[in-house]
């Protein structure tokens, strides 16, 4: 038979008629418009409400040409002396900031959209970049950085049959006709 504690004419606990969630309200939050925004990938409420505390974030593309890896970064509004651009090892950044223009305070604004602030954004560059002959300017608003490839990762043309001067074998003959020594000719008599 089982081991069992029976108790009898005990008083019985209390039996909670609470919310049982109630208990987990410091554990678990539920906000419906994160989850929308996580389902969605980006938030669709974002222009109902006014920005606080964005800064800003320049676009970038990158690209890579026989070459050299090229990346570009919007900065409109953005003087060249209020860019930065480094490398640390094989880490290259762009720092800066875009300064708020002066408001007057009887202006009235009907949006207000552009950001402001600072910005920093990193890019691991790849092992073949030569780091020594990185090249960046800003014109129009656009933040060019070329970084060139060494010579060694750089993509050549092979010669299909060998370098000019080199003698290559063809059915047991050089280049230059003669059957070479030890090797059958053609109609399979051998030369001595």
């Amino acid at each position: 038979m089982a081991n069992m504690n029976i108790r009898r004419n005990q008083p019985r606990e209390q039996i909670a008629t609470a919310d049982p969630l109630r208990s987990m309200g410091s554990v678990v939050t539920i906000d419906p418009f994160r989850m929308i925004r996580d389902l969605m990938g980006a938030d669709p409420f974002a222009g109902l409400v006014a920005p606080t505390g964005v800064s800003f974030a320049p676009d970038i593309e990158i690209k890579e040409t026989k070459d050299a890896y090229v990346l570009k970064a919007d900065l409109p509004g953005v003087r060249e002396g209020d860019v930065e651009v480094s490398v640390v090892g094989n880490r290259l950044t762009i720092g800066g900031k875009r300064e708020e223009e002066h408001r007057e305070e009887d202006d009235r604004y009907f949006a207000y959209e552009r950001t402001y602030g600072t910005f920093s954004r990193s890019f691991t560059l790849p092992e073949g970049a030569d780091l020594d002959k990185i090249k960046a300017d800003l014109r129009e608003g656009v933040l060019n950085i070329e970084v060139p490839k060494r010579a060694e990762v750089q993509a050549r043309r092979v010669a299909i049959g060998g370098k000019a001067g080199e003698s290559r074998q063809h059915e047991g003959k050089s280049e230059t006709g003669k059957a070479e020594a030890g090797k059958p000719e053609p109609g399979g008599r051998k030369t001595g």
